[in-house]
């Protein structure tokens, strides 16, 4: 074992090593107690929205049915793991009807014991409940009602070569990776006071609560004068008594778990409710990472847990590999650490408070922290992380809590329970992140880099307990899979229902135009160019007519000039220049009046209906075209790249050759309540609004839609049609299309600026067989 600290410690300047301290597997579990909207716990079953509890691997329950879980996967960044659980809290928090999250890790107002439902699991999960019914035997429904955050962490493979490396260990990688985990697991059982000290959050219970005392059996109001964290105290989730386990070695460690289950003491390895646990794989029995079991809920942060926090974590984790070991982890060790532990959990708030280091002298609490996080500190220095952006603000925050202790949350909590009542506050804090959930709803936080239509096929598949896994995370590929059943998905809608000469076909605007013309459905009339000098010659057969000018293989709307007028020959030969840009062909046809709407089908349906606003401004008869467009883009809901429902308008060319055919530029200041088009397309991806008319539109024309999908032989396409009165059957002179798009977004009609939500995420996992 000191062979392989010195070594360890010596490791931190070879290279590669400091360079591979961020990489690792990252995942989190959390648990809410789900309640109505007078704070008492909710008694209904898990909501069957939220999938199978059974086989969801991201949404089930805990130790009742009225206590909801949240599961990450294994990620590569706390960046993605954070965003992770927090789009888990809003799927679920979304999907709640008349509920809400309870965001405390002591419980809300509770029913009798009896009332309290354990989770049911149906006939497969029938050993799930039988365990259960155990633990409500043996420590009481009310204690299992305590809720926490688990933070799940694995060093890299890498990392893991490295250090043995480093180590010139003989011995194969895994007997030296256990060695690694344990000495984490000895360092950090040593060391958790300090994490309680800086992160507890349950200071005070509601003055309802009571719990059953391990000890006599009866059930009294729980408090502790300066408590800190009441869950992670004697009086909160552990065991019967205090079990010391023996980590000095994987086979001792088992043999401890071993007799304590064999002498009845516990009923199973999960009944050992330790501060940190080993996980292991459960095909080769190998340790697959660590558990940290003892962060509280913040009721101060939507998710449950700062990005920070977990930052600190992980540093935390880091400094237990790499410290050295000063003392043998024996049971003596262990009853002081234990010792540290309830001592701060009960009395974390006391500035006086004292407690017991590794040479049995009694210290101030404060001292002995100080000196940890200088330790820390320098770790963090040693290993290049102190400057690190990610690293920096944690901690910086830690800095700070300990120079002004009551600078931290659990004061905060403290004082709020106080002024506002333990029930109302939190409740308050459950309707806020309610709110909060619905205004992101949109969003798959950490991946916000992918465009918004994958975001949502993600959200939908992780309700529904589908897994996916991202391939390509530039070209928004990800794989889909549930059981044995696994689909490849490219930005949302490119997926193995349509062929690839579908594909071409769409994207070849010429052969989409030939081919329903054949099938009798009327296109707009025009000429198609590979030559642009011929193009720009042939202003005089387009003068005085409405034209489009557009690429032959386009999508977004880029390249594409309207001019409705057409009467000046510059502006024109522009729009050619500016369609050649984007394509070698090029198509100039009709302008169809009327206005524009976007049909998506899927499989042979009209699945929903956008009329699509080019991107406009409304004058206040104050300020300029250009004043208004930035204050419009201030709407959250616009950005760009997809990653929002609508996007920010532009001021680009196109948008000022339009101006210009108005007799506008971007410094006219329109009339009051005037309304200025940037744009004659209206494309979202140009800055336009979308208003859904999926249920306000004549059926001719969706049965019109439909007939040209099942032309092109598509199951999933966004078809454009112009059209001169929605309420009109479709005639021969009254309508027609004008593009076909083989990868549509489906944000637009999720989150349209003005109408219903026509869920398309949800449609197309149903098309794929989710």
């Amino acid at each position: 074992m000191d062979h392989l600290i010195n070594n360890i410690n010596e490791a931190l300047r070879l290279e590669g090593i400091r360079e591979s301290l961020k990489n690792g597997k990252f995942g989190i579990e959390k648990e809410n107690v789900r309640v109505d909207y007078t704070g008492k716990m909710a008694t209904t079953p898990h909501p069957g929205i939220l999938g199978d509890k059974f086989q969801n691997p991201f949404i089930t329950t805990d130790f009742s049915e009225s206590q909801v879980e949240m599961i990450t996967p294994p990620l590569h960044s706390i960046a993605e793991v954070h965003g992770f659980l927090e789009t888990l809290q809003d799927v679920i928090s979304e999907n709640l009807t008349d509920e809400l999250l309870w965001p405390q890790s002591l419980p809300p107002l509770l029913p009798q014991e009896e009332e309290i439902p354990i989770a049911k699991f149906g006939e497969k999960g029938i050993h799930k409940e039988k365990y259960r019914e155990e633990l409500a035997n043996r420590y009481g429904k009310e204690r299992q009602m305590l809720s926490g955050i688990h933070f799940n962490f694995s060093l890299s493979d890498r990392l893991e070569r490295k250090l043995k490396k480093a180590n010139h260990c003989n011995s194969d990688l895994e007997s030296f990776r256990e060695s690694v985990y344990l000495k984490m697991v000895r360092n950090f059982m040593r060391y958790r006071w300090m994490l309680i000290w800086l992160f507890g959050e349950s200071p005070i219970s509601d003055p309802s609560f009571k719990m059953k005392s391990l000890k006599t059996g009866k059930k009294s109001f729980m408090s502790c004068g300066n408590a800190i964290s009441i869950r992670n105290s004697s009086m909160g989730y552990r065991n019967i008594e205090e079990f010391y386990v023996d980590f000095n070695s994987l086979e001792d460690y088992k043999k401890s778990v071993s007799n304590l289950i064999q002498t009845g003491k516990i009923l199973a390895g999960e009944e050992l409710y330790l501060p940190i646990r080993l996980k292991f794989d459960e095909k080769s029995k190998k340790i697959s990472h660590l558990e940290v079991r003892i962060l509280d809920l913040d009721p101060f942060e939507k998710s449950g847990v700062s990005k920070n926090r977990l930052y600190f974590t992980h540093l935390f984790l880091l400094y237990c590999l790499f410290t050295a070991e000063n003392d043998k982890y024996n049971e003596a060790v262990q009853k002081v650490a234990a010792n540290n532990q309830d001592l701060v959990a009960c009395h974390g708030l006391n500035s006086e408070l004292m407690l017991m280091n590794f040479d049995g002298q009694e210290t101030c609490a404060k001292k002995m922290l100080n000196e940890l996080f200088s330790d820390i500190t320098d770790f963090a220095r040693t290993a290049d992380l102190i400057n690190d952006s990610d690293y920096q603000g944690s901690i910086a925050d830690i800095s700070n809590f300990i120079e002004n202790p009551d600078q931290r949350t659990s004061f905060k909590v403290k004082q709020r329970i106080v002024e506002e009542g333990f029930i109302n506050f939190h409740l308050n804090k459950a309707k806020q992140y309610k709110e909060e959930s619905e205004m992101s709803s949109f969003r798959f936080h950490g991946f916000e880099d992918l465009e918004l239509s994958s975001q949502l096929l993600m959200k939908a598949a992780l309700r529904r307990g589908v897994e996916f896994t991202i391939l390509d995370r530039c070209e928004n590929f990800i794989s889909l899979s549930q059981g044995d059943k696994t689909e490849y998905v490219m930005q949302a809608t490119r997926t193995s229902l349509d062929n690839y000469s579908s594909v071409l076909m769409m994207e070849n605007k010429l052969v989409t135009k030939k081919i329903l013309e054949k099938g009798g459905i009327r296109v707009p009339a025009g000429l198609d160019y590979q030559d642009a000098r011929q193009a720009r010659s042939d202003f005089d057969l387009f003068e005085g007519k409405g034209i489009v000018v557009k690429p032959k293989s386009t999508n977004f709307g880029l390249g594409i000039t309207i001019l409705k007028e057409n009467k000046d020959e510059e502006v024109y030969k522009r729009a050619v220049d500016i369609a050649f840009e984007h394509d070698g062909s090029i198509l100039i046809e009709e302008f169809i009046s009327g206005r524009e709407f976007r049909f998506f089908v899927i499989n042979d349906k009209v699945c929903g209906i956008l009329h699509r606003v080019p991107a406009n401004v409304k004058g206040d008869g104050e300020k300029n075209i250009r004043e208004l467009v930035e204050i419009k883009n201030q709407d959250p809901l616009r950005g760009k790249g997809y990653r929002t429902p609508l996007e920010k308008i532009r001021l680009e060319e196109a948008e000022e050759m339009f101006l210009k055919e108005q007799g506008l530029c971007f410094k006219s200041v329109p009339k009051k309540d005037q309304v200025v088009y940037l744009r004659e397309n209206s494309n979202i991806s140009t800055g336009g609004d979308s208003i859904d008319y999926t249920d306000d539109i004549h059926q001719s024309y969706k049965d019109i839609a439909i007939e040209s999908s099942k032309a092109l032989g598509v199951q999933i396409t966004g078809l454009d049609m112009m059209i001169e009165d929605v309420n009109q059957p479709a005639a021969k002179d009254n309508y027609a299309i004008i593009e076909m798009n083989f990868n549509p977004a489906i944000h637009i009609h999720c989150y349209p600026y003005i109408g219903k939500n026509r869920q398309l995420n949800e449609k197309i996992l149903d098309s794929l067989g989710f």
